[in-house]
């Protein structure tokens, strides 16, 4: 098994970090990784805001409601952006109604999903530690606000990374058997039956960001997070058209 799989085996969120910086060769390395990143037709439909700023981090910091954000050492946050090439087709003199549906919404938003794991696969085959961030849409009006984006473009993840200053136990994973089958979907008479196995190892699972108590089962967490709705995370097609975004719903 090679050096990459064994770190993308033991994946784990690093949430804090040294005060070591990341050096500027190492980042620039990591955004040619994301530049060379698969996109849908080639048409690379996804930027990265590198957060430096600290007044920034803050109000970012805020909507995700995670103050760790404020003492990251690198910030990257991608975005869906079918900005530029609106841009491109506008100079051109060309009409521009294709260029904002959601074909092309979602075409973007996987473009920046891919780059955001790609480097995220980067960093940790260097020995650093990285943490996602789905959490800066918890407010995407107010990000979109804060980085000043244009229309055309979305927010859509964030991933925090550096030298890690914590060793997190590994969290367990349901069996591979429950996610992956062959030819069709299989449908399952219990899940509870199904989960049971798991459920009892994440009771054994300590959760650092609950200082180190024991987890919850997953089948209530479920239960708890599926309760505890986000008003404005349910309504971000709503913000996305607001962006320009054609949503065609019938």
């Amino acid at each position: 098994m090679n050096e990459t799989i064994k770190k993308q085996l033991s994946h784990r969120s690093i949430r804090l970090f040294s005060d070591n910086a990341v050096s500027e060769d190492v980042v620039n390395t990591l955004l040619e990784v994301a530049n060379r990143t698969a996109s849908s037709s080639g048409f690379q439909q996804f930027s990265i805001i590198r957060v430096t700023d600290a007044e920034i981090k803050r109000r970012i910091s805020l909507i995700c409601k995670q103050d760790y954000v404020n003492k990251l050492p690198e910030f990257f946050i991608f975005i869906a952006d079918c900005y530029r090439n609106a841009r491109i087709i506008k100079e051109q003199g060309c009409g521009d109604r294709s260029t904002y549906d959601m074909d092309r919404f979602f075409q973007a938003f996987t473009d920046a999903c891919l780059a955001a794991q790609n480097v995220t696969t980067a960093i940790e085959s260097l020995g650093l530690g990285a943490v996602y961030f789905g959490s800066i849409l918890n407010d995407p009006q107010e990000l979109i606000n804060i980085l000043a984006l244009p229309e055309f473009t979305f927010p859509v993840l964030g991933v925090g990374f550096g030298h890690p200053a914590q060793d997190p136990q590994l969290k367990p994973r349901m069996d591979v058997s429950l996610k992956v089958f062959e030819n069709q979907y299989k449908v399952f008479d219990s899940y509870l039956e199904n989960i049971a196995d798991y459920d009892k190892e994440m009771q054994t699972y300590y959760d650092l960001r609950d200082n180190g108590k024991h987890s919850d089962t997953f089948s209530q967490q479920i239960v708890k997070k599926f309760l505890a709705v986000n008003e404005k995370r349910s309504r971000l097609l709503n913000i996305a058209k607001k962006q320009g975004f054609n949503l065609k719903i019938e």
